[in-house]
């Protein structure tokens, strides 16, 4: 029995046929050029023809996706369809005809010149070339009269294999047809990843050798784990899966089998998630993200506007507690009027908190936002800043949040200063919230939006749950709350090691609540800090899991 390793990003066990993604499409050839005159002109109008087409299939299917419910997959397709139309592309492959390239050759050229300029910029915009990889495929595809790439066609439920996932086809990804999902490169924040877990799929990234499988392959995916394993026996494929099972919300409140009571919350990225956090039965929000208020403007919204959206997602937990994360930007969401261009690291730059000190107005109007949002709202209203790295820092905000009407103020532990300075940190402030994903990269000194080094991003590494236990301790000496928000919650296997590390809460995507509320019902207390005694004590993230899992498997 071969297995094959990687991360796991979204748990789950579950088996299937491979099926893989067709190969990309190859980069045009150099020679060969058009003549001058009609050529040139044909070659205008077939690439008119093809940029229509694709624009138009991309926006059948984001209609398609809004019809189904799925916003967030109708906006990626939307942004996609809009990208194959855009005139800048498309102008400077059409000089690139005139010049007498030919059209396929063209677009790969203006395209590749295009994501170098994205490139550059960094951060978020960087992130946006593999979008425009994308639109290149398919229009060269179309321009050449080949299939468009895309997520293959199957009459049975497969595991879906590919080197990576590019936007517009994770977006149109039926969860009906794929069990799971398992990419050669990609790490635990990337787009694969963050739609695995929306979408309650079992994935593995970062598998090497992952495309050498064969199509029709049987393998057992375990997304806890981080395995792939090829060719599972009769036992293993029966037993797949076979937990939790058709649940889709949580059955009870959060607590381990000897009834520790742990708070089980969704994070929310924008009010249109509200929707799937109730129907999961979440007990309240413990990220409520508002960059959504802030993103593609010139400028900050005004009071008025924040009031309006938040008071949705207020007004949907209403006896509940929604957590409110002020503005997050900088580093891969970079916003004109709170951060500056040309920052060398953007990553350990002007982020976060750190936007208030030349931008302090933007910060105090969104106090004074969720503060009017929550009057009368019914919701128990926290909030919390990110990129706080000392004990100064979380007693200046904590005052200016409860000078501003909102009586519970907190700070995110995202940077390694303020878990090893926990006891001064919580001291200055009511309460703290773990993001794992960016505790992590600091941690291990690796950018988390590089594949390269996903296995540093491991939420199980030994020295990032150091840090958690290390914050979770002195929130425990000052009697104050420690949460994790970071997506390491959504991992039912790591939720019971978090729990024994002394977390009080734990949010995470909609969809992996059932799952991490049966997987602490259980097991007691005592066992969860067994087993994160274990994982703690481990040498790598691989030992973690494995340590854990053989505990797991002796008799209590």
């Amino acid at each position: 029995m071969k297995e094959l390793r990687g991360i796991g990003v979204a748990s789950g066990r579950t088996v299937g046929p491979v099926a893989a993604m067709p190969p990309p499409v190859g980069e045009p050839a150099e020679d060969g050029e058009l003549s001058e005159g009609s050529d040139r002109e044909a070659a205008v109008v077939l690439l008119d023809s093809s940029s229509s087409t694709v624009g138009a299939e991309l926006s059948a299917r984001a209609q398609t996706a809004r019809q189904a419910g799925r916003d967030d997959a109708a906006e990626v397709l939307e942004a996609t369809a809009m990208m194959a139309l855009d005139a800048t592309l498309l102008g400077d492959a059409k000089a690139r005809i005139g010049q007498g390239s030919r059209p396929e050759r063209a677009v790969w050229d203006a395209a590749q010149h295009v994501a170098e300029q994205l490139s550059s910029l960094g951060g978020y915009m960087a992130e946006r070339v593999r979008d425009v990889q994308d639109v290149r495929d398919r229009l060269v595809a179309a321009l050449t009269g080949r299939p468009a790439p895309g997520i293959p066609v199957r009459d049975q439920p497969y595991v879906l294999v590919a080197r990576d996932l590019a936007p517009a086809d994770t977006a149109t990804l039926d969860p009906s047809k794929v069990a799971a999902l398992v990419t050669e490169q990609g790490g635990p924040t990337s787009h694969t990843a963050i739609l695995a877990r929306a979408l309650g799929l079992p994935a593995v990234v970062a598998v090497a050798g992952a495309t050498d499988l064969a199509d029709g392959t049987w393998v057992l995916v375990d997304g806890a784990q981080g395995t792939v394993v090829i060719d599972p026996t009769a036992e293993q494929r029966s037993t797949a899966g076979a937990k939790v099972q058709g649940q889709t919300s949580l059955q009870a409140v959060g607590a381990t089998s000897d009834g520790h009571r742990v708070r089980l919350y969704a994070n929310v990225g924008d009010p249109s998630g509200v929707e799937a956090a109730v129907a999961a039965g979440a007990e309240g929000v413990g990220l409520f993200r508002t960059e959504f208020c802030f993103l593609d403007r010139a400028e900050a919204p005004s009071v008025d506007e924040q009031v309006m959206a938040y008071e949705r997602v207020f007004a949907a937990f209403s006896g509940r507690r929604v957590v409110v994360r002020t503005l997050d930007a900088g580093a891969d969401k970079p916003l004109p009027f709170v951060t500056a261009d040309g920052e060398p690291n953007p990553a350990l730059g002007v982020r976060g908190l750190r936007t208030a000190t030349g931008s302090p107005q933007v910060l105090g109007d969104q106090l004074t936002a969720i503060a009017r949002a929550a009057a009368g709202s019914g919701a128990e209203v926290w909030v919390m800043a990110p990129m706080v790295a000392t004990a100064e820092e979380a007693r200046a905000f904590t005052d200016q949040a409860h000078e501003a009407g909102l009586p519970t103020a907190g700070v995110m532990v995202e940077i390694p200063s303020a878990a090893l300075t926990a006891d001064l940190v919580l001291a200055a402030c009511d309460f703290a919230s773990i993001g794992t994903n960016d505790l992590a990269q600091y941690t291990m000194a690796a950018d988390r939006q590089l594949g390269a080094l996903a296995a540093l991003n491991d939420p199980w590494q030994p020295a990032l749950l150091q840090l958690i236990a290390m914050t979770a301790e002195a929130g425990a000496r000052t009697g104050r709350p420690v949460g994790v928000c970071g997506e390491a919650a959504a991992d039912p296997l790591l939720a019971c090691v978090l729990v024994g590390l002394g977390v009080t809460s734990l949010s995470m995507t909609p969809r992996a609540l059932p799952a991490v509320g049966a997987a602490l019902a259980e097991l007691s207390q005592a066992r969860c800090v067994q087993l994160s005694k274990a994982a703690v004590s481990s040498e790598s993230p691989i030992v973690a899991r494995e340590s854990v899992a053989s505990i797991l498997n002796e008799t209590p």
